[in-house]
């Protein structure tokens, strides 16, 4: 079987046959890659990802980033959090994604429980 693989701007074609695998080409990648950069690396298995935030009146709302199953809710309500935090951990693709806080405040609502499954622009925590 081939397969094109794209790591870092640059595209491999692989031909894999009984366990053996061979390049067959290196190329630059034609369209651009999304690179996520790591807030701080605190297990090896882990990516930072920002959440949008939608805003409305007092409320502030951080929202899913991804979708996925939340494995851990790190904030509870009347926890105040600020810009850089992380206030959850989503697992996507057998990848756990910290989910960081891009505005601060009080939190007022915690939508999500462990366990839950999300899509991307899921409500996660509302603050006041």
């Amino acid at each position: 079987m081939k397969y094109k693989i794209t790591l870092d701007s640059k595209t491999y074609e692989v031909e894999v046959e009984k366990g053996e695998a061979a390049l067959l080409a290196e190329y630059e990648a034609a369209a651009p890659v999304k690179v996520v950069a790591a807030v701080a690396e605190t297990a090896p298995a882990k990516e930072a990802v920002k959440p949008a935030v939608a805003s409305s009146s007092s409320d502030k709302i951080i929202v899913a980033p991804l979708p996925g199953a939340v494995l851990d809710v790190m904030v509870e309500v009347g926890d105040t959090i600020k810009e850089g935090d992380v206030v959850a951990i989503i697992e996507a693709m057998k990848m756990e994604n910290e989910v960081i806080a891009v505005i601060s405040g009080t939190v007022s609502q915690v939508i999500v429980t462990k366990g839950n499954t999300v899509n991307t622009g899921d409500q996660l925590f509302i603050l006041g």
